[in-house]
């Protein structure tokens, strides 16, 4: 089995599966295709499908031409039928790995995908996990659903590995073929697999001995961005209490040429990643009877951070006599990071929520999110405004959420024709005039 899939894979003969057509498995799909594969893209959205089989992509940093080009081609095509996937040699799983109200991991779409793939499961089949996760996932939920019922050895009959994303979206320094892959799966054979398949089409994989080894590897990449994070954030509020601009604090340390790397602070974590990982590790922690506190005291400081950023809006309405009850707040950007499409978990929406509950009468302007969707844990039914003179003086109170280079570039515009400005990003620095009406957050 194990040298059939192999030489399939590197004659580009072996069809791929990609389960999950989002910011991850879109990627993918791309450089599958690019290498000439053959990749059919499963999502249970018929939208996603009917959009992607039309050539029109959904996601900003990948452009309609790309996918057109892979449809026309005849090398992908996207589907929600899952009885197809017996017509792959590998199947990729990307899929959300989110939390539950509690901040315990909701695991329903890795199970659920992982019963459907049971259901279609053959000798010879290479199943890998990309979506995050806590140590053990490969090994304890999805190999006992995969071989539930059935007369399958892993390693022998099929393969099963564990290998996490690492998507950055509009990172134009990597992309996911530049990006190093770490590989790790359940038996040595099943690593052999998924490095070659990896392997044929990212510039570097890093094999490692286990599947565990791999989902602890991308969970310690952002519990150590969380704690740094959260680290920064509690010093932007100490500092605002003492005078002191954070900001150019950051700039002084990070001329050291080493032993200091810089973390910014801002409005509250976004994104996939950051927000939730962590709290996949610390669930798991309790089964050793071990308290992560670094981990555990890192969230309570992110998560608080919107309040902060709401009690610094608050405060700059009453220095101009003004309560946040009936004041209008313009926020500028709620996709959780510069210049992307992607509003994941972004933390403009607990703001705006928390404005909202506050009696504030809220607006918002980002180029890249025209329609406020509906979510998981909001359903805010906004839509984007003008961003001109007009709706910045129109306002009480400009909040700057996500530091969009257009916000950056016309930050002399936004301050001139701002009541007062809440800046949680450091985005009007370029302004030199009239900085008093900025107050930062």
């Amino acid at each position: 089995m194990k040298e059939q899939l192999l030489e399939k894979i590197a004659n580009r003969e072996a069809k791929i599966g990609v389960i999950g057509l989002g910011y991850v498995g879109l990627p993918l799909v791309h450089e599958f295709s690019t290498q000439g594969f053959n990749v059919t893209g499963f999502d249970i959205d018929d939208r996603k499908v009917d959009a992607l089989n039309a050539g029109k992509s959904y996601i900003g940093h990948i452009p309609s031409e790309q996918i057109a080009g892979h449809i026309n081609s005849g090398r992908f095509k996207a589907t929600s039928d899952f009885d197809k996937m017996v017509e792959t040699d590998c199947l990729i799983i990307c899929v959300p790995t989110p939390l539950t109200e509690m901040k315990e991991p909701d695991m329903s779409y890795i199970e659920g995908t992982a019963k459907s793939i049971a259901q279609r499961l053959r000798k010879g089949h290479l199943v890998a996990l990309e979506s995050t996760t806590y140590p053990g996932t490969t090994r304890e939920v999805v190999l006992p659903i995969l071989t539930a019922g059935k007369d399958l050895e892993v390693g022998k009959d099929f393969f099963l590995a564990f290998s996490p994303e690492r998507e950055d979206p509009a990172n134009k320094s990597f992309s996911t073929r530049t990006i190093p892959k770490v590989v790790g799966g359940l038996t040595p054979a099943c690593t052999e697999l998924a490095d070659a398949l990896y392997s044929s089409i990212v510039e570097r994989t890093v094999v490692v001995s286990s599947a565990e080894i791999a989902e602890s590897a991308k969970l310690l990449e952002n519990i150590y961005r969380s704690v740094n994070i959260a680290l920064v954030n509690e010093l932007k509020m100490l500092f605002s209490r003492m005078g002191i601009d954070v900001w150019e604090v950051i700039r002084a340390a990070s001329t050291k040429p080493f032993g200091y790397h810089a973390f910014y602070p801002g409005p509250g974590l976004g994104g996939h990643c950051i927000p939730i990982d962590p709290f996949y590790l610390s669930w798991k922690a309790k089964e050793f009877d071990f308290a992560t506190r670094f981990i555990e005291l890192a969230g309570e400081i992110n998560t608080s951070i919107p309040y902060y950023v709401v009690d610094r809006v608050a405060l700059a309405l009453n220095e101009k006599q003004k309560s946040v009850k009936g004041s209008k707040v313009f926020v500028l950007g709620v996709a959780y990071k510069p210049d992307v499409d992607d509003i994941r978990e972004s933390p403009a929406m607990r703001i705006i929520e928390l404005l909202m509950e506050r009696g504030a009468v809220v607006t918002y302007n980002d180029p890249f999110i025209p329609k406020l969707p509906m979510m998981r844990k909001y359903n805010i039914p906004k839509t984007s405004v003008d961003f001109t003179a007009d709706s910045l003086s129109g306002a009480d109170c400009v909040l700057i959420v996500t530091d969009h280079a257009l916000y950056k570039k016309e930050a002399q515009f936004i301050v001139d024709n701002s009541s007062v400005v809440v800046d949680t990003r450091n985005a009007t620095s370029g302004a030199s005039e009239n900085r008093d009406k900025i107050v930062s957050a």
